[in-house]
């Protein structure tokens, strides 16, 4: 690459290029418990766990972690990695398709390792019951040939600390969530005062100034999640720097307003889907793959995305019949424009 493209993709900030952009998602996360914000009783736990096992020079027991996504179940597993100077390896439900797969990862782990598997849910049954045995017992039930001439060779595994993560607990067989003798926890939304503080220690690894009221305006409208508090922040330095505005709360309200998110932290997604629950269905009750199948949305993304929050927020309920939108919703939905075709909560 010639000097001059090199000078080009360079940041307005001194010392700052493309290799060290790509990082910052990984330095936004803590580097130790004590940086990490909320999550007081799994903090705890897991301080009593993990200080038993290092004095009994053992690794630390499996360990499940459940919750919507962007609560940082990613980033505790590498905090227990840390803590306990055990190195992390990283891998998805998705991503073990075969037995041979998992076999490959289990056999090339060194003592004391930790295996991270997230969206653990998404094993297929096959894979769990190789699994079981690698959990409880540390050993790896292989077979080898078919038939009448198969046979069962058992290798021994070294100690290791499997921690999965997952969306969907329900989808994690009873068997398997019962394997994680460490404890299975699960995490909460964070209050606006624990993601103000998320925000300020992001903005200065960031390298820009945020006053408070600009940290209250971004948690308001962070959906109680660190990873959407972390995504906002960065798009509204981004909007600062192009617009050459100062990082305040009303250059935030501006970048607030090009992206869609209003007062209440809803995106047009979540407008979206209340607008079709309210017109198109009278604010329900309606079943989910009817209101998915009318918004042409995957019924997962509403579950694991807009839900959660607007069910947070008292904004929607749901029903034996289904979905259906609350008085504060439809208010709120007026100062966008629409309308409830009913007055059933008015």
């Amino acid at each position: 690459m010639s000097s001059a493209n090199k000078k080009r993709i360079v940041d307005e900030k001194e010392g700052e290029n493309p290799e060290d952009l790509k990082s910052f998602d990984k330095e936004l996360r803590p580097d130790n418990f004590a940086d990490y914000v909320g999550q007081e009783n799994i903090k705890d736990n897991l301080s009593i766990l993990l200080t038993a096992a290092r004095e009994r020079k053992h690794p630390p027991e499996h360990l499940l972690f459940y919750g919507p996504p962007g609560l940082g179940k990613t980033t505790l597993a590498h905090l227990i990695g840390k803590e306990t100077g055990a190195p992390v390896r990283a891998t998805s439900g998705p991503a073990i398709e075969r037995v041979a797969d998992l076999a490959a990862v289990l056999t090339n782990l060194t003592p004391g390792e930790i295996l991270f598997i997230d969206e653990i849910h998404r094993l297929n049954k096959t894979i769990e019951e190789v699994l079981y045995p690698a959990m409880e017992s540390g050993s790896l039930d292989i077979i080898i040939g078919k038939g009448p001439s198969a046979r069962t060779i058992e290798l021994p595994l070294p100690p290791f600390t499997l921690i999965g993560a997952t969306t969907r607990i329900a989808m994690v067989s009873s068997p398997l969530r019962s394997r994680f003798s460490g404890g299975v926890f699960r995490l909460d939304f964070y209050t606006e005062e624990e993601i103000a503080k998320i925000i300020k220690r992001s903005a200065k690894i960031l390298g820009v100034s945020l006053d408070e009221e600009g940290s209250k305006v971004i948690a308001k409208r962070s959906r109680f999640t660190p990873r959407t508090a972390n995504f906002l922040l960065k798009r509204a330095r981004d909007f600062a720097q192009v617009k050459r505005k100062e990082l305040n709360k009303e250059t935030i309200g501006e970048a607030f307003e090009m992206l869609g998110v209003d007062d209440m932290g809803l995106f047009p997604s979540d407008r979206l889907f209340l607008k079709s629950l309210i017109e198109k269905f009278s604010g329900g009750p309606v079943g989910l793959s009817t209101l998915a199948a009318a918004l042409s949305e995957d019924v997962g993304t509403i579950e694991e995305f807009n839900e959660p929050y607007l069910l947070q927020i008292g904004f929607i309920e749901r029903t034996p019949r289904g979905r259906q939108t609350t008085k504060t919703a439809e208010e709120h939905m007026k100062k966008h424009g629409v309308k409830s075709k009913t007055n059933k909560l008015l």
